[in-house]
């Protein structure tokens, strides 16, 4: 769902180039000068508000972490929940998932987070869910052999997809969840704003853990 321009959203950005950026490709290889430490590093494709982010920043210090959202005013939102927190281990991007593997080296990220992504259930849209083969492609360019991949969401038809695109792409599944809510994984799970919402409703939370074959 697009939301609408925010005006006060732009130069909240400018004002924050510390924090966010709105070209990562110039960051593609040095991603852990923008860090106080060099640790691994996990990416969100679209971060939304930034709850899961920033809450996964402060649950590990000890990794560090980009969120990415193509929505300015969106990832402006996320911005302002980030600058509350002042956590040493985070940093935004507001650019399209698309283009991740110009954002990052190869090997560059050891993790890659899909919460909650548009399923995009028209068959002609196909080519846009996150879960695609060509975005696989991509994460792959990015991670190491067995880099890993986690997807969390609501919608069954799109996970069924994702279970399939990922086998098809060769892919490992390390675990799946069909209620994550009522399971041990729950324990250190951090919720999306999407999650909460859905969760609340009743509705079961599917999650796959895979990784790329070494």
């Amino acid at each position: 769902m697009r939301v609408r321009n925010k005006p006060w959203a732009q130069p909240l950005i400018d004002a924050n180039t510390e924090l966010i950026t709105e070209t990562p490709d110039q960051f593609a290889g040095k991603w852990q000068g923008r860090f106080e430490q060099s640790q691994p590093i996990h990416v969100e494709i679209g971060t939304g508000k930034g709850q899961f982010i920033v809450g996964m920043a402060k649950a590990h210090p000890e990794i560090n972490f980009v969120g990415v959202e193509i929505q300015k005013s969106v990832a402006a939102l996320a911005l302002k929940l980030a600058l509350n927190e002042n956590l040493p281990n985070l940093q935004l991007v507001a650019g399209a998932g698309e283009s991740i593997d110009t954002y990052f080296n190869a090997g560059e990220v050891s993790r890659v987070y899909l919460n909650f992504s548009d399923p995009w259930p028209k068959t002609r849209h196909e080519k846009r869910r996150l879960t695609y083969k060509a975005f696989l492609n991509s994460y792959q360019n990015i991670l190491p052999a067995d880099g890993i991949i986690e997807l969390k969401t609501d919608n069954q038809g799109f996970f069924e997809y994702s279970l399939m695109s990922l086998n098809n792409f060769g892919l490992v599944f390390d675990h799946v969840w069909l209620d994550l809510h009522n399971s041990e994984e729950n324990e250190n799970n951090v919720e999306t704003e999407y999650e909460q919402k859905f969760s609340a409703k009743g509705q079961p939370i599917y999650k796959v853990k895979a990784h790329f074959r070494g």
